[in-house]
């Protein structure tokens, strides 16, 4: 399992369309990928590959998120999640 951290710098933070483009770059991996708030307990956690569950958490800018992965191709999934957040969703 790899783990990263990256802070949401957009101004919509992880709301509809900079939701939309992270669930899609999730989903597009094969390793199981879950994020929380690095507020929050492990258990927090939410799959990254659903809309639902990322909407639901509620993600605004200044929120630091860990992205977890753990699969064949976690290295890539997280590396790739953690540079769609650090370029702010071309929002910021």
């Amino acid at each position: 399992m790899l783990i990263t951290q990256a802070q949401l710098i957009n101004v919509s933070g992880l709301h509809a369309r900079p939701a939309s483009d992270f669930v899609k770059l999730a989903k597009s991996f094969q390793s199981k990928i879950i994020v929380r708030s690095s507020d929050s307990p492990d258990e927090d956690s939410v799959n990254a590959k659903s809309i639902v569950m990322i909407l639901s958490q509620g993600f605004c800018k200044g929120t630091t998120i860990v992205i977890s992965a753990d699969g064949n191709d976690e290295q890539a999934a997280v590396s790739a999640l953690a540079a769609l957040v650090a370029s702010g969703f071309g929002e910021a």
